[in-house]
């Protein structure tokens, strides 16, 4: 144990940690130059394209420091985006120690200070590391100026490097070994081991990812997941060398991977404990709890046709997404569907890439939604996360909505417009910082609701791409909400139905009815669209009708001819309306959906 040393990269998003990870992953010797690719341990397409971590990835290092000691290193890469915080810090409990990259050309950055303070929680050892030091625009003294002032560390131990590169990194290296200390606990002891990830494999079944705390785990053991209570029978240990690699036994201090027969990934949880069922652990390691989904859309196939074939991804995608959460739904518009839980906008955004590349499903997605609390005057409260479940605004005593804090760093010339848009997202309790010169750090408590769908988008157009975004769910707090519905030609639309505020309800209604009277295709009579509040229209779009020129044949004579066809005309429209259905395109759907704003 002594010669084990656990770790993680923690750092803003694209401040080098998949870099790093590569040349550790070279220096150790696991990939040559044929197999060797950038981003080794990414293996998603959509990961390699953003550069951004979703699943959390683990590697065992063989390496030999300047000294001549052998060590075996434990990498755990952690996805860094605030969606996956939960996984996070479940990697950060699995450590004794974390490198905190800092990019040497944009300093400390917004989720840099979210992630130490998560690695401080978990009292690890942190070493700041500068990278990208070879880059032109590098200012390695304001780097360790920012490292002193903004986190609180000793710059002066701070480690140069740069991953692209390979300069100083066998200085990080030997820096891990020197200043994390060793695992403990003992080998002797009851099995204690934390799950902190777990992956499908279509031949083995699940293949979970866990530190062992205490004890020993071997092939032919039988282990209890404590939070679930299921026993399974172990078939084999070992760690991660890019490939698995089989060990006799996974000991005290060690990271590795455990394949149990566990048919699905629904069947672990991040954060569970697993023991042995003969000689079980006394109580379960802590920081263990239920992730819950924050947000929530309906999905609907493009063709009813294809909706068998979307069940099966969706079973298939869950294999490899615990986190994600659905169940059947249907639409009189869209037919038969699924409503889903997401852990954040992220999360939502990547499973509609990946159901779309790799199950080749054309999929329509109803606008995001975040769960409400609604107090009746029973004193019942229920939970609404779909606008098809609000209830009679006569029983309810009042409606709570999610507020999160939001923690935004930007160069300070953009300080009025994202204030602007702050405001108007209904933020409230400001507070300014000024980490360092000429960048500054906004905090504001805001509806979730107003931020789930475009605000991340619109703030990195406000600032031209230099504003990073993080958030903390914080509360339920009483709101006035009401149930926006729209009407086609007189008929709710239930899929297009939002929960809204009050405040809020007739701009978006206004917006909704604009883009439908785009997208809806003229008809013989003449079609209403209609936003309303119970039975209040608060907005209103009218597509005009096709009409034939009646009057084309008249060429002389009195009016009242003329008058006469056009009468009759009006009464053979005024029947068509009665028995004439409205076709609404499915793409009208898509469009209401792609910002909750008018494009200015």
């Amino acid at each position: 144990m002594t010669q084990i040393r656990n770790f993680c990269i923690i750092a803003h998003i694209d401040h080098g940690k998949s870099t790093l990870a590569d040349r550790f992953i070279q220096k150790a010797g696991l990939a040559d130059e044929r197999t060797f690719r950038d981003q080794i341990l990414d293996n998603m397409d959509i990961e390699r394209e953003r550069g951004i971590t979703i699943k959390s990835q683990s590697v065992n290092l063989p390496y030999r420091s300047s000294k001549g000691e052998e060590f075996e290193l434990n990498l755990i890469d952690t996805p860094g985006h605030v969606d996956f915080s939960y996984e996070v810090s479940r990697a950060l409990a699995s450590c004794e120690g974390a490198l905190l990259l800092v990019d040497a050309t944009q300093g400390v950055e917004a989720q840099t200070l979210a992630n130490l303070y998560a690695a401080m929680e978990h009292n690890l050892t942190i070493i700041p590391v500068i990278n990208k030091i070879d880059l032109a625009s590098a200012d390695i003294d304001r780097t360790r100026e920012q490292i002193e002032i903004d986190l609180g560390l000793d710059s002066s131990s701070a480690l140069l490097c740069s991953a692209k590169e390979g300069t100083g990194v066998d200085a990080v290296m030997d820096a891990i070994t020197e200043m994390i200390p060793p695992p403990s606990g003992s080998p002797d002891e009851p099995l204690k081991a934390l799950i902190f990830d777990a992956h499908y494999d279509n031949f083995r079944g699940t293949i979970v990812t866990c530190r062992v705390f205490a004890g020993k785990l071997k092939a032919g053991d039988i282990i209890k997941l404590m939070a679930l209570g299921t026993t399974h029978k172990v078939e084999e240990v070992g760690v991660f060398r890019l490939k698995r690699d089989a060990r006799a036994v996974l000991s005290a201090g060690e990271v590795g991977y455990i394949i149990a027969g566990i048919k699905t990934v629904k069947d672990t949880r991040i954060g569970d404990t697993v023991t042995l069922a003969s000689n079980p652990a006394p109580e379960p390691l802590p920081g263990f709890m239920e992730v819950k989904p924050v947000v929530f859309s309906s999905i609907y196939p493009v063709s009813s046709d294809d909706y068998r074939s979307l069940a099966d991804a969706m079973e298939k995608y869950q294999l490899n997404d615990a986190a994600l959460t659905f169940q059947k739904d249907s639409s009189a518009a869209l037919g038969l569907g699924f409503r889903c839980g997401f852990l954040g906008l992220l999360h939502l955004e990547i499973f509609q890439e990946r159901l779309e590349r790799e199950f080749d499903q054309s999929i329509i997605m109803t606008v995001p939604t975040v769960m409400y609390k609604i107090v009746l005057n029973s004193g019942e409260t229920l939970h609404v996360d779909n606008p098809l479940y609000y209830p009679d605004p006569v029983n309810i005593k009042e409606s709570l909505e999610p507020f999160i804090r939001t923690r935004i760093l930007i160069p300070d010339k953009y300080m009025g417009a994202v204030m602007e848009l702050c405001l108007s997202r209904r933020g409230v309790n400001s507070r300014f910082s000024y980490p360092t010169p000429g960048r500054i750090e906004i905090q504001f408590e805001m509806p979730l609701s107003e931020v789930i769908y475009d605000f991340y988008d619109r703030l990195k157009s406000t600032t031209q791409g230099y504003g990073s975004f993080d958030y903390d769910i914080l509360d339920y707090r009483k709101s006035d909400l009401v149930k926006l519905d729209i009407l086609v030609n007189g008929e709710k639309v239930d899929a297009l139905s939002q929960i809204v505020h009050k405040d809020r309800a007739r701009e978006r209604a206004v917006h909704v009815c604009d883009r439908l009277k785009d997208e809806i295709p003229r008809h013989l009579f003449k079609v209403p669209i209609q936003g309303a509040l119970g039975g209040t229209i608060i907005a209103r779009s009218t597509i005009s009708p096709f009409r034939k020129d009646v009057t084309a044949k008249c060429y002389g004579g009195d009016i009242t001819r003329k008058r006469k066809l056009l009468e009759k005309q009006k009464k053979g429209k005024k029947k068509m309306k009665m028995i004439g259905s409205v076709s609404i395109p499915q793409s009208a759907f898509v469009a209401v959906f792609k910002t909750d704003e008018k494009e200015k």
